[in-house]
């Protein structure tokens, strides 16, 4: 095999330009080989994924020598093309046999036409889960869809056992609304916070609403579109821009389009043929066999060949543009390798044209450029579809890093992503340490296990103690300033900067803890919200690695002369880090400034620490 001596797709000397390329890039192709081995010439072979697997085959002529390495030079023009290429190696010798070959390496090729907006990446972002956020008053769920009930008591436990059938139903709510968001803006603001992004809010029989009975409608719980209206309103104002959850690949069992318990006063596709969404969803056997997310009932699956629910959400009058035109920045797409690019592709069109600065960040669990659903090859950040994924590959880095793993097993991952990912789909990515489908960081971190093995009952009630907590709120504290020093749109689950804990759904969904906040969690967010808006080296700076190695991270962002360094020590050994350094290091936590002494600066990290340093402002 061509090691990573004679060829490494990440260093400048061995291919450039770097990473993925917008289609029309010529990519030059270098081999390193000792000049001992006797090798005369090099062979690229180039599968075009796009173009049926066509092969190419391109000669790598001796270009010179660098010390005792021979070159081998060769060239891709990209013309034309948009997609993934797959491309290898083979060495050949004098007598034309071959010698070394290498693995195949994947080059990813975008369309750079489409003007993706720059503000996602930049800021810090703020996931809301708005049944449980903040209420004003307890609601009275009367008239309303679901059969739900409301929690008299912000404080009780969600309900997370099965009904008389045996059946959890998600059907208890807390009351949380939007004139509750609205209430805690200046708290968001103050928390650095420059997008808002809320989980579903159309009217729904769930608490957690991700099957949407009318997305016409807000949730009548949550308030109403004008409500909305004057969130973003007031938002804006405050230089936050909300993001909307939506729903697309499929309804809720109780809905006005299915309507599947008849709730709804006009026909739905459970009522037959004569329905107008009849054929919005897939019938094996009317009424009683249909296609549904996962088999799950209660979700029954959209028709994407559907004309008429492809206007419906698209069209100029559709559901994307007429929320847009309520005041919101943008779309988080759920399930959104579920959805067939063209789907996509529609939803991309209809925002851009309602409104150009407007984002869609599209969930995906894996690296979204090489991501293969129902047997298809995903388009999602190749230009035209998403402008950013959700970033789950970042999580399990970090996470994996905080709980033992060698920081070079996060470096490696995350420089993979950086590769394969074009300029706009890195800096867009959505960055998190936990969502509503994840357990709380905070017990992640301080149990360092899901603790499958335990009861839900014992999960229900289970808390950190004393000792397990601290080493949680170390780790965290560590996890937060990597993710608000990376590349990509650091995201806040809403009560991890509050030290909220929790297992799986429903215990990570529980209500925030207004007034009982862990003060000095809430402290270090605020400071790495107020470091993220004002440090430009953080909105858009390049990544340079450090160390990554064992139990120690340092990286720097850089831009414009602005340097800033995050160094973290997840071991329990004390550790040192050097660089280079000019001048004065300000510590933007608010701890001592350090002195370079001599061009370097020395830093000192006790176990379980981190530092977050920086160049002086200009003046």
């Amino acid at each position: 095999m061509i090691d990573a001596q004679t060829y490494d797709s990440k260093d400048l000397r061995f291919k450039t330009p770097y990473g993925a390329v917008p289609g029309g890039t010529e990519v030059t192709f270098t081999l390193r080989p000792l000049r001992s081995e006797g090798y005369s010439r090099g062979v690229l072979t180039a599968r075009l994924e796009s173009w049926d697997n066509k092969r190419i085959e391109v000669p790598m002529l001796w270009t010179g020598l660098d010390g005792e390495r021979d070159m081998f030079t060769g060239s891709i023009n990209t013309d034309g093309y948009m997609g993934l290429i797959w491309y290898s190696f083979r060495l050949e010798r004098l007598d034309g046999k071959s010698g070394r070959e290498s693995q195949e390496y994947q080059l990813t090729v975008y369309d750079e036409n489409d003007k993706v907006p720059r503000w996602f990446g930049e800021g810090m972002a703020y996931q809301i889960f708005p049944d449980r956020f903040c209420r004003l008053s307890v609601p009275n769920s009367a008239g309303m869809v679901g059969g739900r009930w409301v929690h008299q008591s912000w404080e009780e436990e969600p309900e997370y056992r099965p009904d008389h059938n045996g059946e959890i139903r998600n059907r208890d709510f807390f009351g949380g609304s939007l004139a509750g968001i609205r209430s805690k803006l200046p708290y968001l603001r103050d928390l650095g916070v420059e997008t808002i992004y809320l989980c579903p809010i159309f009217e729904g029989p769930e608490n957690h609403r991700y099957g949407v009975g009318d997305y016409e409608k807000v949730d009548p719980m949550l308030g109403t579109k004008e409500e909305f209206s004057a969130l973003c309103a007031e938002a804006h104002a405050m230089g936050m821009r909300i993001m909307l959850d939506g729903v697309f690949n499929h309804t809720a069992f109780v809905s006005k389009y299915f309507n599947g318990d008849g709730s709804y006063p006009n026909a739905g596709a459970c009522q037959g043929p004569q329905s107008p969404y009849y054929d919005w969803f897939c019938f094996q056997h009317w009424p009683s066999q249909y296609t549904s997310w996962w088999g799950i009932y209660s979700l029954p699956t959209t028709n994407k060949n559907s004309r008429a629910w492809l206007e419906y959400i698209t069209g100029e009058n559709g559901i994307i543009r007429s929320w847009l035109r309520a005041g919101a920045d943008g779309w988080r797409l759920d399930v959104a390798d579920e959805l067939p690019d063209r789907v996509v592709a529609a939803i991309h069109d209809a925002v851009r044209a309602e409104k150009p600065d407007a984002v869609i960040i599209g969930e995906v669990w894996e690296d979204g450029s090489n991501k293969i659903a129902y047997s298809v090859r995903r388009k999602h950040i190749l230009g035209g579809h998403c402008d950013g994924l959700m970033n789950y590959p970042f999580r399990t880095a970090l996470v994996d890093y905080l709980l033992g793993g060698g920081a070079e097993r996060f470096r490696n991952s995350m420089e993979t992503l950086r590769e394969n990912y074009p300029e706009f789909a890195w800096h867009s990515a959505m960055n998190t340490l936990g969502t509503h489908d994840t357990m709380r960081v905070l017990t992640l971190l301080g149990e360092k296990s899901e603790q499958r093995g335990q009861s839900r009952d014992w999960r229900a009630h289970a808390r950190l103690n004393d000792h397990d907590r601290s080493h949680g709120k170390a780790r965290l504290a560590l996890g937060a300033m990597v993710l608000f020093a990376f590349p990509g749109a650091p995201t806040v689950y809403y009560g991890d900067e509050a030290g909220m804990e929790g297992f799986e759904d429903p215990f990570n969904r529980r209500t925030f803890p207004w007034g009982h906040e862990d003060q000095e969690l809430v402290r270090l967010f605020t400071a790495l919200g107020a470091a993220r808006k004002t440090r430009k080296a953080l909105r858009r700076g390049d990544i340079e690695y450090v160390e990554a190695a064992g139990r120690v991270l340092a990286f720097t962002r850089s831009l414009d002369g602005e340097t800033v360094l995050c160094a973290v020590n997840a071991g329990q050994e004390p550790q040192t880090v050097t660089l280079p350094w000019k001048g004065t290091a300000v510590d933007l936590l608010g701890g001592q400034n350090l002195e370079a002494e001599e061009g370097v600066l020395t830093l000192e990290l006790p176990p379980l620490t981190g530092r977050l340093l920086a160049t002086p402002e200009k003046k």
